[in-house]
């Protein structure tokens, strides 16, 4: 059977558009953008998992996965009569070129990091334009998991000036919070010093260019890696966490790095 598509980045585009047209598969014509949110979610997240994986073919495949994500919203836009494939692809092309005038204009930068603080005045530019008094807050999604958030936040307010002058200063703001944080005794407070130390711990991350989420996930790599290795030692000899001492706890710990 011949391929019913074409060569090349239209592939998939012209596969959901068979799919979504009268007399294509019931399920993929009754999705909206709505159902289809928790699918994006976990594409993404199995991309991520890819690219920690370092498998190409996986991570390939992963982002194929993702890239149906968008024609299967482009699509459905399309249907509605709101905007379509080319228009989305035309969008995000003009927004790039804009943000970028030290490639495709006359303006010169002196580092990446300069790239990111004229980017941010941009946005922030083309928003009070817009009639926005939105901070620059204000556009990190409040959705992102709590880290993520977090980091955002930080990264949009460093950008217009918002920021520790040093690494060091972000440490000592990190050992602040925890001080705070050890002389509480109520629930309620802890919980708010406890959120406090966090975000300290992520500017922290962010002023040492260590991306915290990142940070996080190898820490509990390596965790998962040692506590299986030191639980199989002890179901060998028919023993259990609870039956050691905290002594032999510890040297049972290090033995399994």
């Amino acid at each position: 059977m011949e391929k019913p598509y074409s060569d090349g980045i239209a592939a998939i585009f012209e596969v959901v558009h068979r799919l979504r047209a009268p007399g294509g598969c019931p399920w993929d014509r009754e999705q909206t953008h709505e159902s289809l949110r928790p699918y994006l979610l976990e594409e993404t997240y199995e991309l991520l998992e890819a690219i920690d994986s370092g498998d190409d073919a996986k991570m390939m495949e992963e982002l194929g996965d993702l890239l149906l994500q968008v024609a299967m919203h482009a699509e459905i836009a399309a249907d509605e009569g709101r905007f379509d494939t080319a228009q989305v692809s035309e969008a995000v092309a003009a927004k790039m070129v804009k943000r970028h005038p030290h490639v495709f204009g006359d303006r010169s930068v002196a580092n990446a990091e300069e790239v990111l603080r004229n980017w941010e005045h941009q946005k922030m530019d083309e928003s009070r334009k817009a009639g926005s008094e939105d901070s620059v807050v204000d556009r990190v999604p409040s959705t992102l998991p709590a880290l993520a958030w977090a980091l955002g936040l930080q990264k949009r307010a460093a950008r217009v000036g918002f920021d520790f002058p040093s690494p060091a200063a972000a440490a000592e703001s990190v050992a602040e919070e925890a001080r705070e944080l050890a002389g509480v005794s109520d629930h309620d407070r802890a919980f708010e010093e406890m959120g406090d130390l966090l975000f300290a711990i992520v500017s922290l991350a962010r002023s040492l260019k260590v991306n915290p989420e990142d940070a996080l996930r190898v820490a509990g790599q390596r965790f998962r890696r040692r506590f299986a290795a030191a639980e199989s030692s002890l179901r060998r000899e028919g023993k259990k966490f609870s039956d050691l001492e905290a002594d032999e706890l510890v040297r049972r710990w290090e033995e399994s790095r």
